[in-house]
């Protein structure tokens, strides 16, 4: 079924390389944290630390997930690390915002991420106040995207109804489940080197690869559907 969007009225997206582009690289930061943050922990060195981080996070969906569940380490002491990132390579996105802030409805952030480094982020963008709300890696009880349990989480805590919900995500195997509960879906492909694993065709009903274009569109056919009554 291709995607409608008069059918929804809460817009739920993810955030890194959704609502900015890969090209920011701010995930290098966070790559260089995390394989510090494992180094130190395990006693090794870069390159096995490295292979490590990249085991964990797809095995687990996080890396976080699979250092939980091997290393019993404390969540918070981790996110603090590895997200003391310099947001400056963000720019402020006056022309998402405008968009975002036409969509009918409520939106909000689900993210791997935590709240605080969310935040920050949204800030640098200058879209903070285009969301009602946010579903982090906290409020999953770090069981993150695409555990079911993040899904049912976020539907819950929002009182949403899948069937007047989209799901925008870069992260391709991360929309199986929301399409599995009954959400629209859509693709932002970022090409990045993990955002097609574990992709299904039949879990996405549209692909992107800019999102302002794509709000522009959505918009358009909103406007189309309103005048025609």
């Amino acid at each position: 079924m291709p995607f409608d969007p008069t059918r929804v009225d809460c817009w739920i997206f993810d955030l890194d390389n959704t609502l900015y582009p890969s090209s920011v690289n701010l995930f290098s930061q966070i790559d260089v944290l995390m394989g510090r943050f494992i180094a130190e922990l395990l006693g090794c060195d870069l390159a096995e630390a490295r292979r490590v981080q990249k085991m964990y996070f797809h095995d687990h969906g996080t890396t976080l997930a699979g250092l939980m569940h091997y290393h019993a380490i404390e969540p918070r002491e981790f996110l603090d690390y590895v997200h003391a990132v310099d947001m400056s390579v963000l720019a402020d996105a006056p022309r998402l915002r405008d968009r975002l802030m036409a969509l009918p409805g409520r939106r909000l952030i689900f993210t791997n991420a935590d709240a605080d480094y969310a935040a920050r982020a949204l800030a640098a963008l200058g879209i903070a106040d285009c969301f009602e709300g946010m579903w982090d890696i906290h409020a999953m009880t770090y069981r993150p995207k695409p555990e079911v349990e993040a899904y049912t989480g976020l539907i819950d805590a929002f009182a949403i109804d899948p069937a007047r919900a989209v799901f925008v995500e870069d992260s391709a195997r991360n929309l199986t489940p929301a399409k599995h509960l009954g959400m629209q879906t859509v693709w932002i492909d970022m090409a990045t080197d993990w955002g097609d694993r574990a992709k299904d065709d039949s879990a996405i009903d549209v692909q992107i690869d800019d999102m302002a274009n794509w709000l522009d569109s959505v918009l358009a056919e909103l406007a189309d559907a309103q005048r025609l009554g």
